[in-house]
């Protein structure tokens, strides 16, 4: 506690105490005050959350802050990317389709009608039938859950596996260094839907044969990638730090390394999306992926090559369709490198 005036004291002296005194009993102003940790946005008129002023604050004031900061600049920079974001467009109308197959479907994709064979795209079957007579726009719905169904399994499968092998070589170095490396150099040798054919024929064609064959043939590229960035990483001042609190080294590579290497890796994916799509399709066309009558997209090119110049609405739409999903997936992939690969920055 202060003093209290002492009797020789100035008036001058008396009357700044008092003040002080007073300005320490007025309320404070909620603009004067910092922001807590976690505080919600600050409101403007009207008690409307200023968002876009919180999240682009220079001064956040906590971590969750700064992350969201971080990704809503990210979309800023991916946002002004036109191509990108027809990509985005076209992949986000292609999952709600398939989505809502059972809804937008106008025919059971299995049912035949004989009569009604090889029609033309008609206000009864939007995109004509087949040479069975099924519904091509059905079949094209339900067709689309499998082929971007079985690219999603793969990415399941290749992703941590070539994380984890990469960040493991380049971590560990020497001996686990040059195994895993020479093992990915053998996957990398062959082509890959030549090596997805061996895998395939030796099991029983169809939908999991093909996705495992494919799962096979394509983690290589990530282990490489993250090896390289492992690379780099361990020998940052934050990796050291970690070994010299105690920290084992199976925390370190997934505490530490492997987040450091997720961006790069799902640029490669989204890049690498389109190519899955054309390798499950190759499949399905030769007759060791998607087996009939699933409407798979490869599948119906397959079974509609006979027709192609005749009634080339058959053969045309699933075509159309593998063509529209890898160019989305690779104009989202390029829209994401320049966000997301500091060397594009």
């Amino acid at each position: 506690m202060s003093a209290g005036p002492t009797p020789g004291s100035p008036p001058g002296s008396l009357m700044a105490d008092a003040a002080t005194a007073t300005a320490a009993l007025e309320p404070i102003p909620p603009d004067a005050v910092p922001e807590a940790v976690g505080a919600p946005p600050p409101r403007g008129p009207g008690g409307v959350p200023r968002r876009r002023e919180w999240l682009l604050t220079d001064a956040p004031a906590s971590r969750a802050q700064a992350a969201w900061g971080r990704r809503y600049q990210a979309w800023l920079a991916f946002r002004r990317n036109p191509l990108a974001m027809v990509g985005l467009a076209v992949i986000l109308v292609m999952l709600l389709l398939i989505l809502l197959a059972p809804v937008l479907a106008t025919h059971d994709p299995g049912i035949q009608e004989l009569d009604n064979r090889l029609a033309a795209p008609s206000a009864q079957h939007w995109l004509g039938t087949d040479e069975l007579g099924r519904d091509v726009w059905s079949r094209l719905l339900y067709g689309g859950r499998i082929t971007l169904g079985m690219v999603v399994a793969v990415v399941l499968l290749v992703a941590p596996l070539g994380l984890l092998v990469g960040c493991v070589a380049g971590y560990a170095g020497g001996i686990w260094d040059r195994l895993l490396m020479r093992v990915t150099d053998v996957f990398l040798a062959f082509p890959r839907l030549i090596l997805a054919l061996a895998f395939v024929a030796a099991m029983r064609p169809g939908v999991e044969s093909a996705v495992i064959a494919i799962a096979l043939t394509a983690w290589p590229p990530y282990a490489r990638l993250a090896r390289a960035e492992t690379l780099t990483i361990r020998r940052t001042d934050y990796v050291a730090a970690a070994r010299m609190t105690g920290a084992s080294h199976a925390r370190i590579v997934l505490r530490h390394v492997m987040p450091m290497c997720m961006p790069s890796l799902v640029v490669r994916v989204t890049l690498d999306m389109s190519s899955i799509i054309l390798t499950a399709a190759g499949l399905g066309f030769l007759g060791l992926g998607a087996q009939p009558p699933l409407p798979e997209w490869g599948t119906m090119i397959a079974t509609a090559r006979r027709f192609i110049l005749e009634q080339w609405w058959v053969a045309l739409m699933p075509g159309i369709a593998i063509f529209a999903a890898s160019l989305a997936f690779n104009l989202l992939g390029d829209g994401l490198r320049d966000v997301l690969d500091p060397k594009q920055r």
